[in-house]
């Protein structure tokens, strides 16, 4: 069965897939929005990571982008079940201590909800500021995923030794609910494949099309099979946007609409090609329309995607 989570709006507004309504949306819609991601089944909801966002690039990403942790942390207070995924933490921008002390306590706070998504980032000015190597970012996120698994692990005294960065004897509690929290690398690049492949225990593709993906997806599978590592990785997949039913407003030519029986044909082909979890946008123009996206989806086509 193809499982469903969703990156959250209102906490990054992209240019690129934030709605008109988003703008002057805040907590209170945050809230109802997990909140019924909660309630209708959904794996996962989802915060992006970026510290600061340069003029040059203002006007497409826009300056909104709320910490991952902060959000989640609040989000974990007002929901049960739902998982909690960073989709993608910038990790080379931190010290992996810091990381680690931060997801932990989210881990622990949420009682083992935590799926740490990274990523490598794109954003040269961040790495700048923040005393990072831009052009080194793809080694840099091996190595503090290599940390990360050492601080995340359940020794209060984790060590680990690399090119950027030591540490030993150096207690951190709490520490995570979770044995092995999950790790999920984001990218598409043929270094963040094989970073999936070799590190992570799941795979978070960017805007693979559906063509693509069943190329890239038996290259993540071969590569593992070639390393030894016999655990499954969890294939993820971005959907197009979706729209449960006859819109009566325009919702775009990419955008997948109609009935529940021809939305979850389209979307199994995702299962098809051995992709295990979708994650899925709904275009909307409120709060109130997009909570009803969700619910219709959950009602009508989520049962059928095995």
């Amino acid at each position: 069965m193809v499982s469903y989570g969703m990156q959250l709006p209102v906490q990054s507004q992209s240019a690129l897939y934030a709605e008109p309504w988003e703008a002057a949306a805040g907590v209170e819609d945050l809230v109802e929005i997990a909140r019924t991601a909660d309630r209708r089944g959904f794996a996962y909801i989802a915060v992006c990571d970026h510290v600061a966002i340069p003029r040059r690039l203002a006007g497409a990403m826009s300056t909104v982008w709320y910490d991952p942790v902060a959000t989640l942390a609040h989000l974990a207070a007002v929901t049960r079940r739902v998982r909690l995924l960073s989709h993608v933490a910038v990790v080379g921008l931190r010290h992996p201590l810091i990381t680690a002390k931060a997801y932990a306590t989210l881990d622990h706070l949420s009682r083992g909800r935590l799926i740490l998504g990274v990523g490598a980032g794109h954003v040269r000015e961040e790495f700048d500021a923040l005393g990072a190597d831009f052009r080194r970012r793809g080694a840099l996120l091996d190595e503090v995923i290599d940390a990360l698994r050492a601080a995340l692990g359940q020794d209060e005294y984790p060590s680990f030794r690399g090119e950027f960065f030591s540490f030993a004897d150096l207690g951190q509690r709490p520490r995570p609910a979770q044995a092995r929290v999950p790790l999920w690398v984001g990218g598409s690049s043929p270094a963040a494949v094989r970073r999936a492949a070799l590190r992570g225990d799941g795979w978070l593709p960017q805007g693979d099309p559906r063509d693509r993906l069943p190329a890239q997806i038996g290259r993540l599978r071969k590569l593992r099979e070639e390393a030894g590592i016999e655990e499954p990785a969890v294939i993820g997949a971005i959907t197009e946007a979706l729209y449960v039913g006859d819109a009566a407003w325009d919702v775009g030519r990419r955008t997948l609409s109609g009935g529940p029986d021809a939305l979850a044909e389209s979307l199994r082909a995702y299962g098809a090609m051995g992709v295990d979890q979708i994650q899925v946008r709904f275009r909307s123009r409120s709060r109130t329309e997009l909570t009803d996206q969700m619910a219709a989806f959950a009602a009508g086509v989520a049962p059928h995607l095995g």
